[in-house]
């Protein structure tokens, strides 16, 4: 599912099998994705480095289906979920962090900085909290021009350390600003447990001193993470002001490129691993009445679309180098 002029949630439905298969596959793409964009790594293919966000996938469809088309979202480098949640076509998606002519920025931005504004993704952002201060000022613009459009803004534990995370949490609250903050808690900023690096266990609670509503949720859940995005996102179109949500997750991956992870405790991986989102969904569906033959059929076409979309994206030619001047400001 992508983002819509109205979203299943905001019609006031609940979703159906079909819809959550929609998710299913959308969330397969995305792993199906972040594997071979590991493979291309280390077959020297991507320049500069990769976040995955493997494990990860529930937060960021759950969260983008609850936008329509004129809504913006903001995420972090580990963004490559995110924005292909939103609609981004999976072989530009590729192309970009390939380094091709036919990439999101035309091969410029690269892992780290994907973007494709005609879908309403705004920006991955390589500084650590840096797109928060950005997401209010979206959310400021909707509401000085006096549209209900929302700002959804993804970012990472370790954010809740970071200056800027207080600066937007506390304007965004002073005005109302129409701004969804979503925490993907994954345990770790980057190597660092986050019992080392912040003296409070729930992160959430920081919302607290700015008064602003918030909650823990499953992550790994997409349905709860729909359901709780859902609802913050019609608070805002409201004009009631900002949510925080921390949605607890895992990456599978290490924190970047062939960091083996071998910091994690091997039972904490394992635990996670167990709670995997995508078999965890395909369980659910077929407690629902789902047949096991549609779950199957869902899967194989989600690999299959992924595989096809980076043949072509192999294919494309390398930026012409007269393009290094396109899109600098003198």
């Amino acid at each position: 599912m992508t983002a819509t002029d109205e979203s299943p949630r905001a019609r006031g439905n609940e979703l159906s099998d079909d819809e959550l298969l929609g998710f299913l596959g959308r969330m397969i793409e995305i792993r199906a994705f972040e594997e071979q964009i590991q493979r291309l790594f280390n077959r020297n293919l991507v320049r500069g480095s990769t976040h995955l966000c493997s494990g990860q996938e529930a937060v960021a469809v759950g969260a983008c289906a609850t936008l329509r088309s004129t809504d913006a979202m903001l995420c972090t480098y580990r963004g490559h979920g995110a924005v292909l949640a939103m609609g981004a076509p999976i072989d530009r998606t590729f192309a970009e962090i390939l380094g091709k002519s036919e990439g999101l920025c035309g091969g410029k931005g690269g892992s780290m900085h994907l973007t494709d504004t005609s879908v309403g993704a705004y920006g991955s952002f390589a500084i650590v909290g840096a797109h928060l201060p950005i997401a209010t000022g979206f959310g400021f613009a909707a509401k000085y021009q006096g549209t209900d459009d929302v700002c959804l803004c993804f970012f990472g534990d370790g954010t809740v350390n970071i200056g800027s995370f207080h600066e937007a949490m506390n304007l965004a609250s002073v005005w109302k600003l129409p701004v969804v903050f979503v925490c993907e808690n994954n345990l770790y900023g980057e190597y660092s447990p986050v019992a080392r690096t912040t003296p409070i266990e729930q992160l959430f609670e920081r919302a607290g001193a700015y008064a602003m509503s918030a909650e823990r949720i499953d992550g790994n859940d997409v349905e709860a993470v729909y359901g709780a995005v859902g609802d913050a996102v019609a608070t805002a179109r409201r004009g009631d002001g900002p949510t925080f949500l921390e949605a607890m997750t895992y990456r599978h991956k290490g924190h970047s490129r062939t960091d083996p992870g071998t910091y994690r405790p091997k039972e904490e991986v394992e635990a996670w691993l167990a709670r995997d989102p995508i078999p965890g969904l395909e369980k659910r569906l077929v407690e629902r009445g789902v047949k096991q033959e549609a779950v199957d059929e869902t899967r194989k076409a989600a690999t299959d679309k992924v595989d096809e979309h980076l043949a072509r994206a192999l294919e494309w030619p390398e930026p012409d180098l007269s393009a290094r001047f396109d899109d600098v400001y003198a």
